[in-house]
């Protein structure tokens, strides 16, 4: 096996995991908190990638793009929390479901009416079109090694803000018990404003930072929220911990399985065998984690301390 490419690999996988993770830590907000199992997030990612890109080309930087674009998708997730969700908190999650997926129906159209039908290919600055070597024989592009380390600073920042915070005790006081928390005087209903809201920003940074790699387009987080539920599951429904530590692991495990499960394969069977059976069973591999975890430990492996 070359080290060296599987040091690339892993790379890969640290940073599909913190994209995983911003997606998923605005969905354990919204779940943990306000127990909503939200689709509709998948639409936010594809927003923001979507504003992000519209004034990457209006401001001529990539960089301000982003800047400008984060609060404007916060407003967005503000919006849709007061004038849709909100009304959803007290029906069943299959009214949570049927909803927020015919919002993804809804948004997916508007989109296509603002934006058109192509997708929108983001350009970068030259500073970050480019690669780093980072040891000998070690070459990474520089804006996917920009995605780890603002990944990395993005995950401190929010465990700061949800242990050391007053508002991250109001939110882990919600997700604890939220009947009490509205007894005690906590406008709940702003402060569920506020979360969504918060999410709505993680889910879109997620996607400003794919956009220049893939582009932005239309359905574009429809495939990878399946991912972020079940991150959330492997990890613990509440736990920001948890989202964090199962995003890295199922990045590890997506990456290093679509790069080496066909030649393990390849040593217990014919290479035509393998190479029909290995790009299935990569594909499910993260599925099959779900199942063990949910078989062995169903709370997940990092639940929150108190649920």
């Amino acid at each position: 096996m070359d080290l060296t490419l599987l040091v690339i690999q892993c790379l890969n996988g640290l940073q599909l995991g913190i994209l995983l993770f911003l997606l998923a830590s605005g969905l354990t907000l919204t779940f943990g908190i306000m127990d909503l199992v939200n689709l509709a997030h998948a639409s936010l990612y594809m927003v923001g990638a979507f504003i992000c890109a519209s004034l990457t080309f209006a401001t001529g930087s990539f960089v301000w793009g982003v800047v400008l674009a984060l609060p404007l998708t916060g407003l967005v997730g503000y919006a849709l929390e007061r004038g849709v969700i909100r009304h959803l908190y007290t029906r069943n999650h299959l009214d949570h479901v049927l909803a927020t997926f015919g919002l993804i129906l809804i948004f997916d159209t508007l989109a296509h009416l603002i934006w058109g039908a192509e997708g929108i290919a983001v350009p970068l600055p030259g500073f970050l079109d480019g690669q780093v070597e980072l040891a000998a024989g070690i070459v990474f592009p520089t804006f996917r090694l920009v995605i780890i380390v603002g990944g990395l600073l993005v995950a401190g920042g929010l465990y700061g803000l949800v242990n050391h915070t007053r508002l991250g005790m109001l939110i882990r006081a919600g997700a604890s018990n939220r009947t009490m928390v509205s007894a005690l005087g906590i406008d709940i209903q702003t402060l569920f404003a506020l979360v969504f809201a918060l999410g709505a920003v993680l889910a879109g940074l997620a996607g400003m930072l794919i956009a220049p790699i893939t582009e932005a387009s239309i359905g574009m987080g429809n495939e990878i929220i399946i991912t972020a539920f079940v991150v959330i599951i492997v990890g613990g429904i509440g736990s920001m911990r948890g989202a964090f530590l199962a995003a890295m692991l199922i990045g590890l495990i997506d990456t290093l399985g679509r790069s080496y499960i066909d030649d393990l394969f390849k040593a217990v069977m014919s290479a035509a065998a393998a190479e029909t059976a290995a790009p299935a069973v990569s594909a499910m591999l993260i599925y099959i984690l779900m199942a063990v975890v949910l078989t062995f430990r169903p709370q997940g492996l990092f639940p929150p301390k108190v649920r």
